[in-house]
């Protein structure tokens, strides 16, 4: 009999246990299947971004490439087919005419040669990019020439001696836009100032050529062209119609410039026609060129995706707030802080505080948790905003976390890991739903168009004080041409182009827009 009860207790055991392994196995299935399903529609709807870029590429090379589209929502702003295909014939041309061809070799030969047989380089002609100034106008100038280079069917070279190997991937299949560093004209790249004979203002100056004359000839293999904020009448004229007819004999030119000039290149006639068939949403032109040509390399990426796991990804809402204080001493101004609270609170980008716990707390709804992103260069900002929601409860009951990547406390161009710091903090900008932005700030310039956001721009404070209002909605997400040509050649057009308007934080800048401007 105890035999018998102890079979039975067996089998009973034995039967719970395989219940339990199979209870086990199936929730185990049922996890994977809701995992799966998850990461399917974390998948990108489209992680070639509507055709702007190709599957040339090996994905490992380059994470961020094909990577992008999973840490952002889709861009509602697409690709005209007629600037996929521009970008197609881009990257053939690139191919044939790029360093290690042997069209490459022949335009550098005859490089340092002025005379007609230096031009002969039949489809081959270039534009080498100077890096200067700061990470946010060398992304805002590296999009300016690259819209040159389509638009003249010219190859895109870049200045490598600086730290862009470790900031971007390559934008070109099968092929470098790395400016070879035995390139002849190398040792004089940081010569090309304003006053070099070798650019094309200073020429004009000199009168060593004329635009004035249809029959000019330019008789040089290669030009500087000095689009600082500092440049002078001759040199903008780059931006006239006459002018451009000359440009386009010189085999080689060369860019040394920061500033996003692409507004004032849609107020050349001879372009219009073309730009109009590449963006037919004008104020799609920066976010779809830094999409296509800014990748961050793997260690910047990593940079990226581990803040963002971190400290964005389980928000319901995710806030950016660029600070860039343009003062001598710069630094933290409660000014400032003040400015950029009444801001975000103005607009409802963040809840007021409290100043004591409410009787009856708020059950109506689940708070929401709203992730702060702070950019700036010094810790008080945000370590202000943590602290004062983290003493007092939001008046919306939402739960506010601040988060701030780096603390550089002043600007290291050309340091490696500052610049690799500065463009990962400017991508987790970009992956916001919304921002706010320090007005000129190019730094802002670049998130608010790689995120194709709108920003609410910060006026410039004066006399310490806080403005009123503190900011303002821009019409546009493309950046500002802050120190645009509004005189001479093209002061006609900027008065009648209804999609070219004055900017908002800098009133000798342009920038475009889509809806008509009404002054």
């Amino acid at each position: 009999m105890r035999l018998m009860i102890t079979l039975v207790t067996c089998l009973l055991l034995w039967s719970l246990m395989i219940l339990v392994l199979f209870f086990n196995i199936f929730n185990h299935q049922v996890h994977n299947a809701a995992t799966t399903g998850s990461e399917n529609s974390a998948k990108p709807r489209d992680k070639l971004l509507g055709g702007l870029l190709t599957e040339e590429f090996d994905e490992s090379s380059c994470l961020s490439r094909y990577q992008s589209s999973l840490y952002r929502k889709p861009s509602p702003f697409k690709p005209s087919r007629y600037l996929v295909s521009k970008l197609r014939n881009y990257e053939k041309l690139h191919k044939r005419c790029g360093p290690g061809t042997e069209a490459y070799k022949k335009a550098t030969e005859n490089l340092v040669h002025d005379d007609v047989a230096s031009k002969s380089v039949g489809e081959c002609r270039y534009i080498v990019w100077i890096a200067v100034y700061g990470l946010g106008n060398r992304i805002l100038t590296l999009a300016s020439v690259f819209l040159y280079a389509l638009l003249t069917e010219r190859i895109m070279l870049v200045d490598q001696r600086k730290d862009i190997i470790d900031l971007f991937c390559e934008p070109f299949p099968g092929t470098s836009w790395l400016l070879p560093l035995d390139f002849p004209l190398t040792d004089q790249l940081d010569s090309f100032n304003k006053e070099s004979p070798r650019c094309y203002g200073t020429m004009l100056k000199n009168l060593a050529i004329n635009s004035t004359t249809i029959e000019s000839i330019i008789p040089a293999s290669y030009l500087c062209f000095y689009l600082i904020h500092d440049y002078e009448d001759h040199d903008k004229m780059f931006f006239c119609e006459r002018d451009q007819s000359l440009i386009r004999q010189v085999p080689w030119l060369v860019f040394n410039s920061n500033l996003y000039f692409i507004p004032s290149l849609w107020l050349i006639p001879s372009f219009q026609t073309e730009l109009s068939k590449l963006f037919p949403q004008k104020e799609t032109v920066f976010h779809h060129l830094t999409r296509y040509l800014i990748h961050p390399t793997n260690q910047v990426w990593g940079m990226i995706t581990r803040s963002y796991n971190a400290y964005l990804s389980r928000a319901d809402e995710r806030l950016g707030i660029q600070v860039r204080v343009f003062s001598n001493p710069a630094g933290y101004f409660p000014h400032v802080m003040s400015q950029i609270l009444a801001c975000a609170q103005r607009e409802k980008l963040l809840p007021e505080v409290f100043a004591s716990e409410p009787q009856v707390p708020n059950t109506s709804r689940s708070p929401k948790l709203k992730a702060v992103l702070v950019t700036s260069l010094y810790p008080e900002y945000s370590e202000e905003l943590r602290t004062m929601y983290w003493e007092g409860p939001s008046s919306t009951g939402d739960i506010i976390q601040v988060y701030q990547p780096s603390q550089e406390m002043y600007q290291q161009t050309d340091n490696k890991l500052h610049d690799q710091k500065a463009l990962a903090e400017i991508y987790l900008l970009s992956l916001t739903d919304h921002i706010v932005t320090s007005d000129s700030s190019t730094f802002g310039y670049v998130a608010q168009g790689l995120g194709g956001l709108k920003p609410w721009i910060l006026y410039k404070p004066k006399n310490h004080t806080a403005p009123d209002p503190p900011c303002v909605r821009a019409v546009s997400m493309e950046p500002c041409f802050l120190r645009a040509p509004l005189y001479g050649c093209q002061a006609k057009n900027v008065k009648i182009t209804p999609f070219v308007r004055y900017c908002e934080d800098r009133i000798t800048g342009l920038k475009l827009v889509d809806s008509v401007y009404q002054p």
